[in-house]
């Protein structure tokens, strides 16, 4: 018995047949669609903030990046209860619960770049000739090798 493989399917024709990814991609669909009514209802500068995690049983869960963000929030959530509770969406919305997550950005330490000017590069080489210390003189010849690379003139 030889195996044959399946033919491939177009991601999108996966997404609409298979049940499993089906579920959740009509989930997906459910959250964003929520999620233009609630930035619809949201001013400007909040929209970016304010993302819909869940909705049932009448409790909208909604992420916010920050404590900035969520106090802001609060002091809008009767307004923006009401507002919602028009949409037939969410017409048996009962509460509003908010939840601060930061965004998950992964930045490099603040203020330690590695990137030198060639004038700071040239200093920290003609330093290091001067060091007898091998380990000491590696380490600044390697430093040194993160500066900017000169532009050619002309």
């Amino acid at each position: 018995m030889a195996f044959r493989p399946l033919h491939a399917r177009a991601p999108a024709v996966l997404l609409r047949e298979a049940r499993p990814l089906k579920a959740i991609y009509n989930h997906a669909q459910r959250l964003a669609h929520l999620q233009r009514l609630l930035e619809s209802q949201l001013q400007p500068a909040a929209r970016a903030h304010c993302h819909v995690a869940s909705w049932r049983e009448g409790t909208l869960l909604l992420i916010v990046t920050d404590g900035h963000w969520a106090t802001r929030l609060r002091y809008q959530q009767k307004r923006l209860q009401r507002q919602l509770v028009a949409f037939k969406e969410f017409s048996n919305l009962t509460r509003l619960q908010l939840k601060v997550q930061p965004a998950t950005v992964h930045q490099s330490a603040a203020g330690h770049s590695r990137d030198l000017s060639v004038a700071a590069a040239e200093t920290i080489s003609e330093t290091a000739e001067g060091i007898s210390d091998p380990k000491l003189r590696a380490a600044l010849e390697r430093l040194a090798a993160h500066g900017k690379h000169r532009q050619p003139n002309g």
